[in-house]
């Protein structure tokens, strides 16, 4: 089951949070179709927040088709997201970048910014394998 992790200083809405969280559980393998979300008072319990927050995350995840609400039972995931399994070799070297990046010094901020920086570079829409850049 995933845990959230609110961080009341990062600017970004908690719901939003929430969202973000589910999305790279999905994507990870760490929830999968069938499982059932924390409920809305296991989440305000674990992070004390307000439960419509919870259900305003949980109703945008739904929108987007990712879960779906059973009366009585929870919350549902319905489908995932990627194909990138959370022990994938990419992640452990990307753990191994992180910490070369930390000992250079890098804060979280300098991290981030470089990671987008590289995934824009590598992810554009006009960009396609085999094309220069």
């Amino acid at each position: 089951m995933v845990e959230y992790r609110i961080d009341r200083r990062s600017g970004v809405a908690t719901y939003v949070q929430i969202v973000q969280q589910t999305k790279q559980a999905l994507r990870l393998g760490l929830l999968e179709p069938g499982d059932r979300l924390p409920t809305a008072r296991e989440v305000v319990e674990a992070t004390a927040i307000n439960p419509n927050t919870v259900l305003k995350a949980y109703r945008e995840l739904e929108r987007e088709g990712l879960v779906e609400a059973r009366r009585g039972l929870g919350t549902f995931v319905r489908k995932s997201l990627g194909t990138t399994p959370a022990d994938s070799p990419l992640r452990a070297e990307l753990d191994a970048w992180a910490d070369r990046a930390r000992e250079a010094g890098l804060e979280r901020e300098d991290v981030a910014a470089l990671f987008t920086a590289v995934l824009d570079e590598h992810f554009r829409d006009d960009h396609r394998e085999g094309d220069e850049v």
